[in-house]
Parts: structure tokens; sequence; C-alpha cells
């Protein structure tokens, strides 16, 4: 997969794309991540991206030279001959986007190609959404100083869903909220810590029962913390009787 992200401050993303499991998967050419700083695609010697607003107001809005330019240089130098140029989901990270959740990063994980478009200032020039930007995503319902930040975390929730990156399919099957539910406990070495010992079914080498108690467990924990996500979990008919007797209880 490949990930453009245009930003005014592209030095952000030097801590958090080159650690882990991240850089990682960019050392085995799983992902290739570039930074554009939108600066560049400026024609002045000021190197201007924003400018007041028409009508007055507060703060300042990116201009839509730049940005259109940063992604038209991007299309044409890998879809030199257009192919697949419309089919390219070019991102916008703002408040007023979609919710992120794991369906979105998993439906996202199937392109081979993203552009991410940081916001900034008071806003981008409306022109840009328009007629440039095919998405638009939100992190949460608060308010950001740029875009950056949601950028990394899409971009981090994306590629970890990358085949090979994780090693097993299994390391994101059980993960909080690809299942609708969040993850179950989990328990290491040593057996019993400071008389706290580990649940005696995870030690039974039953694995049966093991994933019959991780179930509960799961069904138990989003009940306690996150009973909204229940209504849309895919539960068999036993389940959902066990969810309101524990609602119950």
């Amino acid at each position: 997969m490949r990930i453009d992200i245009l930003t005014l401050f592209p030095r952000m993303f030097q801590g958090p794309f080159s650690e882990s499991i991240f850089q990682r998967a960019v050392d085995r050419e799983l992902v290739t991540v570039n930074i554009h700083n939108i600066r560049d695609y400026t024609h002045d010697k000021h190197r201007t991206v924003d400018d007041y607003a028409y009508g007055g107001g507060t703060g300042m809005v990116i201009k839509a030279e730049p940005v259109f330019e940063a992604v038209e240089s991007i299309k044409s130098e890998v879809y030199p001959d257009s192919d697949g140029r419309e089919e390219l989901p070019v991102i916008l990270l703002t408040p007023q986007g979609r919710l992120f959740r794991q369906k979105i990063a998993e439906e996202l994980s199937g392109h081979s190609h993203l552009i991410l478009i940081c916001g900034h200032y008071e806003g981008i020039d409306e022109r840009i959404r328009e007629h440039l930007v095919t998405d638009e995503i939100s992190i949460g319902d608060y308010v950001l100083s740029g875009g950056e930040l949601a950028a990394m975390v899409l971009t981090d929730t994306v590629v970890r869903l990358l085949p090979g990156v994780l090693g097993s399919e299994d390391s994101t099957r059980d993960d909080s909220h690809s299942t609708g539910l969040l993850e179950y406990p989990q328990y290491t070495r040593p057996e019993i810590y400071r008389a706290w010992p580990v649940p005696q079914v995870l030690l039974s080498g039953n694995h049966g029962q093991i994933a019959r108690w991780r179930r509960q467990q799961a069904i138990l924990r989003t009940l306690e913390r996150r009973p909204d996500l229940l209504d849309k979990a895919d539960l068999r008919a036993d389940e959902r009787a066990l969810v309101e007797k524990m609602k119950e209880s």
C-alpha cells in the first residue's frame, strides 16, 4: 500500500512512523508513506498556503491552489496514463467527516493507495471539499489543532490490517472493535502474582472451553464499558439472552 499525506507540518510524522510495528512494515515494503509539505506547491516567495476568509471572520483558510496541485502531482506521478486516478481515495481529516470506525479502517485497507489531507487553521477552501476530496473522516467529537494527529491514527489503524504486518491474521481478528465487542482479558506468566491467580479455565488446555470463556468475557466487558456496541454486535440468541440476564443482575 502507498499512503501520501499532505500537511503543513511534516516533521510531526517523524517519530510515530519510525518505530515499532509501523517501521517493520515499511522495512518489509508492505507500506510506503510519503509526507508532502503543502508549502512546496506554492509559487510565491513567501510560500503562502492560507489567506483571510471572504466575508470576514476570525482565523485563516487554507488556499485551494497548493492542495489541488499537490494531489494532482501525486496522481500524475503514480498514474501517468490516468488509469486509477478516479478511484483513488482522497481523504480530508476534518471534524465534519464521518466518524472513524474499525469498519472504515477495514474498508480503506482494501485500497492500494490513499491520499490524506490534513486540515489546519480555521478550515480549508470549500472548493477542495467539493471538487477534490472523495471522503471526509473525523476521529472523534473533539477539536484538534490540525489533521496531523488524525492522519497518524487513521494510518496506523489501516496499516496494521494489511496482510503480513502483524505476522498473523489472528492478531487482528480478536482485537477490540474488530468483532463488534471489546477484547477479552489477557494473562501471561507468572500463574500467580501477589495472590492473584490466572483464571483456571485458561490453564485447562481445553480450547473449546477457553473460546467460550473468552467470548463470554468479551460480551461482559462490552456490556460494562461500552453497552452501546452490543446493539450492533453479531450475537447468537443465547448470547442475547445472556446479555439480558446480565442486565438484570
